[in-house]
């Protein structure tokens, strides 16, 4: 089921980076979810077809892709750069990012976490996706310049597994308990049916959100890790702390 988008002016995308095609749902559904209910529209960018994957060849794997994002309520598209295994950290790679982040528009930019003790993938899109948002900035920058420069919001990190959670960084949570984005959520990962033979990656992540809300007097939530330090215009944003002092 796509969320029912409430009807409010169009705030600036979200736009999401995933190296596979169920990296973000895995990783950040809930979040994307909750914000197309929010009326922010959702733009899901995967940079391989997950061809090296145990499980689904390529085809199957982009169909998933493509229903998880109509069940999300977003919009998709595919931007190879080395292939499913292959990545590699290039100036090249974090240009074609940028020109897609200067497209886009985006206020908020999600990539994975730069920890390594993960699928070497992850992180090292989540390098190309740092150094992308800061060059799509920068004006003078050739191969750009078709493009007007944009500056995101904010970049902000996801963990597509407990393991690549950055150890000491308190995350920020976004509450995804509403039964409306839980459901679209879990319905999101279960589009991705080929990535379920062999373990049941839709109960672990449920039970990562339970375990994180929980902990925050919510019922599910899901962590984000901020690049850099996040501006408030006021103290309201933080009337509603993760635990009473």
């Amino acid at each position: 089921m796509k969320p029912t988008v409430k009807s409010l002016p169009e705030r600036p995308p979200l736009l999401a980076f995933g190296a596979h095609p169920d990296d973000i749902e895995f990783g950040c559904g809930g979040i994307v979810a909750n914000e197309v209910l929010c009326g922010r529209p959702a733009h899901l960018v995967v940079c391989s077809r997950g061809e090296s994957g145990s499980n689904g060849t390529a085809a199957v794997r982009t169909a998933e892709a493509r229903r998880a994002a109509s069940v999300l309520g977003a919009a998709l598209e595919f931007v190879r750069l080395d292939g499913d295994a292959k990545l590699e950290v290039k100036a090249a790679h974090a240009l074609r990012l940028a020109a897609v982040i200067r497209r886009v528009r985006p206020e908020f930019v999600l990539a994975p976490t730069l920890e390594e003790n993960q699928h070497p993938d992850h992180w090292r899109l989540g390098r190309i996706v740092r150094d992308a948002v800061r060059l799509a900035r920068y004006g003078g920058v050739a191969g750009l310049r078709r493009l007007r420069p944009h500056a995101a919001g904010a970049l902000l990190f996801y963990a597509v597994g407990p393991g690549c959670e950055p150890p000491g960084v308190p995350p920020l949570l976004v509450d995804i308990s509403a039964r409306e984005v839980f459901t679209c959520w879990k319905a999101s990962m279960e589009a991705h049916a080929s990535q379920l033979r062999t373990r049941n990656y839709v109960d672990m992540q449920v039970a990562r959100a339970r375990v994180l809300g929980l902990a925050a007097g919510m019922d599910y939530a899901q962590a984000l890790y901020p690049c850099n330090a996040i501006v408030l215009g006021s103290l309201a944003p933080l009337a509603r702390p993760a635990r009473r002092q």
